[in-house]
Protein backbone atom coordinates (compact mmCIF):
# COMPACT_ATOMS: atom_id res chain seq x y z
CA UNK A 1 0.00 0.00 0.00
CA UNK A 2 0.92 3.38 -0.50
CA UNK A 3 1.63 5.93 2.43
CA UNK A 4 2.94 8.95 3.63
CA UNK A 5 6.41 7.88 5.81
CA UNK A 6 7.98 10.38 7.96
CA UNK A 7 11.82 10.34 7.14
CA UNK A 8 13.75 13.22 9.22
CA UNK A 9 12.85 16.25 11.03
CA UNK A 10 11.69 19.53 9.33
CA UNK A 11 11.63 17.37 5.84
CA UNK A 12 8.57 16.76 3.88
CA UNK A 13 6.93 13.72 4.32
CA UNK A 14 7.67 11.18 1.31
CA UNK A 15 4.82 8.90 -0.09
CA UNK A 16 6.32 5.06 -0.20
CA UNK A 17 5.15 1.60 -0.59
CA UNK A 18 4.80 0.07 2.65
CA UNK A 19 3.64 -3.29 3.52
CA UNK A 20 -0.34 -3.53 4.20
CA UNK A 21 -1.15 -4.22 8.21
CA UNK A 22 -2.18 -7.65 9.22
CA UNK A 23 -4.76 -8.13 12.17
CA UNK A 24 -3.64 -9.61 15.31
CA UNK A 25 -6.35 -11.79 16.69
CA UNK A 26 -8.33 -8.88 18.53
CA UNK A 27 -7.62 -6.19 15.50
CA UNK A 28 -9.22 -5.22 12.91
CA UNK A 29 -7.87 -3.09 8.91
CA UNK A 30 -9.88 -0.34 8.10
CA UNK A 31 -9.16 1.02 4.61
CA UNK A 32 -9.30 5.06 5.21
CA UNK A 33 -11.44 6.68 3.43
CA UNK A 34 -10.57 10.10 5.36
CA UNK A 35 -7.80 11.14 8.13
CA UNK A 36 -7.59 14.85 9.72
CA UNK A 37 -3.84 16.26 10.09
CA UNK A 38 -3.49 17.11 13.59
CA UNK A 39 -1.28 19.88 15.09
CA UNK A 40 0.56 17.29 17.27
CA UNK A 41 1.62 15.63 13.89
CA UNK A 42 3.15 18.84 12.91
CA UNK A 43 4.78 19.30 16.60
CA UNK A 44 5.70 15.48 16.11
CA UNK A 45 7.37 16.25 12.81
CA UNK A 46 9.48 19.07 13.84
CA UNK A 47 10.82 17.67 17.60
CA UNK A 48 13.17 15.58 16.44
CA UNK A 49 11.48 12.71 18.55
CA UNK A 50 9.93 10.50 15.62
CA UNK A 51 11.57 7.31 14.52
CA UNK A 52 12.72 7.63 11.01
CA UNK A 53 10.11 5.20 8.61
CA UNK A 54 7.22 6.44 11.13
CA UNK A 55 3.63 7.05 9.37
CA UNK A 56 1.67 9.64 11.48
CA UNK A 57 -2.23 9.94 10.91
CA UNK A 58 -4.54 9.47 13.98
CA UNK A 59 -7.65 11.04 13.05
CA UNK A 60 -9.48 8.72 10.99
CA UNK A 61 -12.54 6.68 9.83
CA UNK A 62 -13.26 3.82 7.21
CA UNK A 63 -14.50 0.80 6.11
CA UNK A 64 -13.45 -2.36 7.65
CA UNK A 65 -11.61 -5.17 5.45
CA UNK A 66 -10.15 -7.43 8.03
CA UNK A 67 -11.47 -9.30 10.90
CA UNK A 68 -9.15 -10.91 13.75
CA UNK A 69 -10.39 -13.87 14.83
CA UNK A 70 -10.98 -12.95 18.50
CA UNK A 71 -12.33 -9.31 17.83
CA UNK A 72 -14.95 -8.15 20.26
CA UNK A 73 -17.66 -6.42 19.00
CA UNK A 74 -19.19 -8.07 16.04
CA UNK A 75 -17.49 -6.43 13.74
CA UNK A 76 -18.00 -6.96 10.06
CA UNK A 77 -16.11 -7.08 7.10
CA UNK A 78 -17.70 -3.64 4.81
CA UNK A 79 -18.30 -1.75 8.22
CA UNK A 80 -18.06 1.92 8.19
CA UNK A 81 -15.97 3.12 11.52
CA UNK A 82 -13.42 5.36 13.62
CA UNK A 83 -11.66 4.53 16.74
CA UNK A 84 -9.32 5.83 19.24
CA UNK A 85 -5.80 5.64 17.91
CA UNK A 86 -4.33 3.42 20.29
CA UNK A 87 -4.53 -0.39 21.31
CA UNK A 88 -4.46 -1.48 25.03
CA UNK A 89 -4.55 -4.90 26.14
CA UNK A 90 -8.30 -5.53 25.98
CA UNK A 91 -8.82 -7.33 29.65
CA UNK A 92 -7.54 -4.53 32.12
CA UNK A 93 -10.05 -2.36 34.09
CA UNK A 94 -9.17 0.80 32.01
CA UNK A 95 -9.41 -0.77 28.98
CA UNK A 96 -12.93 -2.08 29.94
CA UNK A 97 -13.78 0.72 30.73
CA UNK A 98 -13.70 2.60 27.13
CA UNK A 99 -10.21 4.42 29.00
CA UNK A 100 -7.11 2.33 27.23
CA UNK A 101 -5.05 5.72 26.73
CA UNK A 102 -4.27 4.61 30.06
CA UNK A 103 -3.55 1.44 29.68
CA UNK A 104 -0.18 -0.07 31.10
CA UNK A 105 0.61 -1.74 27.87
CA UNK A 106 -0.98 0.73 25.57
CA UNK A 107 0.52 1.08 21.82
CA UNK A 108 -0.28 4.91 20.78
CA UNK A 109 -0.98 5.18 16.88
CA UNK A 110 0.83 7.29 14.14
CA UNK A 111 3.83 8.20 16.92
CA UNK A 112 6.42 5.79 16.24
CA UNK A 113 4.84 2.69 17.76
CA UNK A 114 1.97 2.03 15.83
CA UNK A 115 1.65 3.09 12.43
CA UNK A 116 -0.94 5.29 11.35
CA UNK A 117 -3.36 6.43 9.31
CA UNK A 118 -1.82 8.66 6.10
CA UNK A 119 -1.79 5.38 4.04
CA UNK A 120 -4.56 3.33 2.32
CA UNK A 121 -5.02 0.77 5.49
CA UNK A 122 -4.54 0.98 8.71
CA UNK A 123 -4.52 -1.76 12.14
CA UNK A 124 -6.91 -1.15 14.86
CA UNK A 125 -7.81 -2.57 18.16
CA UNK A 126 -11.29 -3.77 18.29
CA UNK A 127 -11.97 -2.75 21.57
CA UNK A 128 -10.81 0.66 20.67
CA UNK A 129 -13.38 0.56 17.44
CA UNK A 130 -16.87 2.57 17.15
CA UNK A 131 -19.38 2.28 14.22
CA UNK A 132 -20.07 5.32 12.25
CA UNK A 133 -23.84 5.94 13.24
CA UNK A 134 -26.38 5.92 10.25
CA UNK A 135 -25.81 9.33 8.42
CA UNK A 136 -22.10 10.19 9.68
CA UNK A 137 -20.09 10.29 6.19
CA UNK A 138 -16.45 9.64 6.48
CA UNK A 139 -15.53 12.88 6.65
CA UNK A 140 -17.27 13.77 9.47
CA UNK A 141 -16.20 10.69 10.92
CA UNK A 142 -12.64 11.64 10.86
CA UNK A 143 -13.75 14.56 12.98
CA UNK A 144 -15.21 12.42 15.73
CA UNK A 145 -11.16 12.47 17.06
CA UNK A 146 -10.37 16.07 17.79
CA UNK A 147 -14.26 17.13 18.68
CA UNK A 148 -13.52 14.29 21.49
CA UNK A 149 -10.72 16.52 22.71
CA UNK A 150 -12.74 19.30 22.87
CA UNK A 151 -15.16 17.86 24.76
CA UNK A 152 -13.03 15.85 26.99
CA UNK A 153 -11.69 18.72 27.92
CA UNK A 154 -15.06 21.12 28.76
CA UNK A 155 -15.90 17.89 30.67
CA UNK A 156 -12.79 18.09 32.78
CA UNK A 157 -13.51 21.94 33.36
CA UNK A 158 -16.75 20.94 35.09
CA UNK A 159 -18.34 23.51 33.20
CA UNK A 160 -21.68 25.13 34.61
CA UNK A 161 -24.89 26.33 32.28
CA UNK A 162 -24.53 30.12 32.36
CA UNK A 163 -20.75 30.16 32.74
CA UNK A 164 -18.73 32.31 30.49
CA UNK A 165 -15.08 30.89 29.32
CA UNK A 166 -12.69 32.01 27.13
CA UNK A 167 -10.77 30.29 25.02
CA UNK A 168 -7.11 30.89 23.82
CA UNK A 169 -6.57 29.39 20.55
CA UNK A 170 -8.78 28.90 17.22
CA UNK A 171 -7.22 25.97 15.89
CA UNK A 172 -9.24 22.57 15.53
CA UNK A 173 -9.12 21.69 19.30
CA UNK A 174 -9.69 25.43 20.46
CA UNK A 175 -13.33 25.52 17.78
CA UNK A 176 -13.54 21.82 19.45
CA UNK A 177 -13.65 23.18 22.89
CA UNK A 178 -15.69 26.29 21.91
CA UNK A 179 -18.10 24.23 20.27
CA UNK A 180 -18.43 22.07 23.30
CA UNK A 181 -18.69 25.28 25.98
CA UNK A 182 -21.52 26.47 23.85
CA UNK A 183 -23.19 23.11 23.79
CA UNK A 184 -23.15 22.70 27.00
CA UNK A 185 -25.17 26.06 27.97
CA UNK A 186 -21.36 28.36 28.34
CA UNK A 187 -23.38 31.72 28.55
CA UNK A 188 -20.28 33.59 27.06
CA UNK A 189 -17.39 32.42 25.10
CA UNK A 190 -14.95 34.75 24.39
CA UNK A 191 -11.89 33.47 21.62
CA UNK A 192 -8.45 34.98 21.52
CA UNK A 193 -6.93 34.54 17.81
CA UNK A 194 -4.37 36.25 15.55
CA UNK A 195 -5.95 34.77 12.34
CA UNK A 196 -9.00 36.79 11.22
CA UNK A 197 -10.49 33.87 9.09
CA UNK A 198 -10.29 31.70 12.00
CA UNK A 199 -11.89 34.25 14.50
CA UNK A 200 -14.71 34.04 11.73
CA UNK A 201 -14.75 30.28 12.15
CA UNK A 202 -14.87 30.37 16.16
CA UNK A 203 -17.74 32.72 15.31
CA UNK A 204 -19.36 30.20 13.60
CA UNK A 205 -19.15 27.39 16.12
CA UNK A 206 -20.39 29.24 18.91
CA UNK A 207 -18.34 32.38 19.89
CA UNK A 208 -19.83 35.03 21.19
CA UNK A 209 -17.04 37.23 20.93
CA UNK A 210 -13.47 37.46 19.50
CA UNK A 211 -10.44 39.15 20.15
CA UNK A 212 -6.63 39.04 18.15
CA UNK A 213 -4.85 37.99 21.10
CA UNK A 214 -4.27 38.27 25.00
CA UNK A 215 -3.47 41.63 24.96
CA UNK A 216 -7.02 42.95 23.67
CA UNK A 217 -8.57 40.37 25.94
CA UNK A 218 -7.04 41.73 29.23
CA UNK A 219 -10.08 44.96 29.02
CA UNK A 220 -12.61 43.67 28.48
CA UNK A 221 -12.50 40.77 30.95
CA UNK A 222 -11.34 43.30 33.56
CA UNK A 223 -15.07 44.43 33.16
CA UNK A 224 -16.55 41.40 33.87
CA UNK A 225 -18.08 41.50 37.14
CA UNK A 226 -15.45 38.94 38.72
CA UNK A 227 -12.40 40.59 37.07
CA UNK A 228 -12.54 37.55 34.25
CA UNK A 229 -14.29 34.38 33.23
CA UNK A 230 -15.04 31.64 35.24
CA UNK A 231 -12.38 28.61 33.05
CA UNK A 232 -9.71 29.80 30.22
CA UNK A 233 -8.89 27.48 27.56
CA UNK A 234 -5.27 27.25 27.12
CA UNK A 235 -5.60 25.66 23.20
CA UNK A 236 -2.10 26.00 21.45
CA UNK A 237 0.20 25.05 23.56
CA UNK A 238 3.55 27.30 23.04
CA UNK A 239 5.93 28.57 25.52
CA UNK A 240 4.53 31.41 27.67
CA UNK A 241 1.10 30.88 26.98
CA UNK A 242 0.41 29.22 30.33
CA UNK A 243 1.74 32.58 31.98
CA UNK A 244 -0.19 34.48 30.06
CA UNK A 245 -3.64 32.46 31.13
CA UNK A 246 -2.68 32.71 34.71
CA UNK A 247 -2.50 36.13 34.38
CA UNK A 248 -5.58 36.95 32.79
CA UNK A 249 -7.94 34.46 35.32
CA UNK A 250 -9.84 35.69 37.48
CA UNK A 251 -9.23 35.24 41.32
CA UNK A 252 -10.91 31.71 42.36
CA UNK A 253 -11.15 30.39 38.68
CA UNK A 254 -9.79 27.62 36.37
CA UNK A 255 -7.09 27.51 33.83
CA UNK A 256 -7.61 24.10 31.71
CA UNK A 257 -4.63 22.99 29.86
CA UNK A 258 -5.35 21.39 26.05
CA UNK A 259 -2.96 22.44 24.02
CA UNK A 260 0.23 20.34 23.49
CA UNK A 261 3.60 22.19 24.95
CA UNK A 262 6.16 19.92 24.16
CA UNK A 263 9.15 23.21 25.31
CA UNK A 264 10.69 24.33 28.73
CA UNK A 265 8.24 26.90 29.94
CA UNK A 266 8.76 29.54 32.78
CA UNK A 267 5.85 31.03 34.37
CA UNK A 268 5.30 32.43 38.22
CA UNK A 269 3.22 29.79 40.29
CA UNK A 270 2.75 32.44 43.31
CA UNK A 271 0.68 34.28 40.25
CA UNK A 272 -1.65 31.32 40.58
CA UNK A 273 -1.66 30.88 44.28
CA UNK A 274 -2.46 34.60 45.51
CA UNK A 275 -5.65 34.08 42.85
CA UNK A 276 -6.05 30.40 44.59
CA UNK A 277 -6.60 28.90 40.91
CA UNK A 278 -7.48 25.66 39.60
CA UNK A 279 -4.94 24.32 37.20
CA UNK A 280 -6.09 21.46 35.29
CA UNK A 281 -3.83 19.83 32.58
CA UNK A 282 -6.47 17.39 29.94
CA UNK A 283 -5.20 14.87 27.73
CA UNK A 284 -7.50 12.61 25.16
CA UNK A 285 -10.50 11.38 25.69
CA UNK A 286 -12.55 8.33 26.52
CA UNK A 287 -14.30 5.76 24.00
CA UNK A 288 -17.86 7.42 25.48
CA UNK A 289 -16.17 11.01 24.10
CA UNK A 290 -16.62 9.77 20.56
CA UNK A 291 -19.83 7.63 20.63
CA UNK A 292 -21.16 11.22 22.49
CA UNK A 293 -19.15 13.16 19.48
CA UNK A 294 -20.69 11.16 16.52
CA UNK A 295 -24.73 10.89 17.86
CA UNK A 296 -24.91 14.78 18.41
CA UNK A 297 -23.22 14.78 14.67
CA UNK A 298 -25.74 12.31 13.49
CA UNK A 299 -28.56 14.44 15.20
CA UNK A 300 -27.51 17.75 13.90
CA UNK A 301 -27.21 18.76 17.23
CA UNK A 302 -23.53 20.30 16.59
CA UNK A 303 -21.96 21.14 13.34
CA UNK A 304 -18.02 20.78 13.07
CA UNK A 305 -17.58 21.72 9.20
CA UNK A 306 -16.66 25.49 9.71
CA UNK A 307 -13.43 24.24 10.86
CA UNK A 308 -12.84 22.37 7.12
CA UNK A 309 -10.79 24.14 4.99
CA UNK A 310 -8.87 21.85 2.67
CA UNK A 311 -9.65 18.66 1.53
CA UNK A 312 -6.71 16.88 -0.44
CA UNK A 313 -5.66 13.18 -1.52
CA UNK A 314 -2.52 10.86 -0.06
CA UNK A 315 -0.35 12.55 -2.80
CA UNK A 316 -0.82 15.76 -1.61
CA UNK A 317 -0.64 15.79 1.81
CA UNK A 318 3.44 16.58 1.66
CA UNK A 319 2.59 19.59 0.53
CA UNK A 320 -0.27 19.91 2.51
CA UNK A 321 1.50 18.83 5.61
CA UNK A 322 4.57 21.83 5.16
CA UNK A 323 1.26 24.38 4.34
CA UNK A 324 0.30 23.67 7.97
CA UNK A 325 3.39 24.54 9.98
CA UNK A 326 2.51 28.38 8.83
CA UNK A 327 -1.13 28.47 8.42
CA UNK A 328 -2.73 31.13 6.73
CA UNK A 329 -6.10 30.29 5.94
CA UNK A 330 -6.03 26.86 6.80
CA UNK A 331 -7.59 24.95 9.84
CA UNK A 332 -8.59 21.96 9.34
CA UNK A 333 -7.18 19.75 6.52
CA UNK A 334 -8.74 16.61 5.89
CA UNK A 335 -6.79 14.13 3.40
CA UNK A 336 -8.59 11.17 1.45
CA UNK A 337 -6.48 8.46 0.68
Amino acid sequence: MQAAVFRAANQPLVIEDVPDPTPGPRDLVVEVKCCGICGSDLHAASSGTLPSGCIMGHEFAGEVVEVGAEAKGGFERGDAVTAIPSIGCGVCAVCLSGDPIRCPRVEIMGLGQLPGAYAKYVRVGSNETVRLPEGIDFRHGALAEPLAVGLYAVQRAGLSPGQEVMVVGAGPIGLAVTLWARFFGARGVLVSEPAEGRRAMAEAMGATATVDGASSAAPILAEKPRGGVDVIFECVGVPGLLGQCVGLAAPRSKVVVAGLCMQPDTWVPGAALVKELQLQFVLAYRKDDFALTLEMMASGRIDPWPMVTDEVGLAELPEAFEGLKKPAAQCKVLVEP
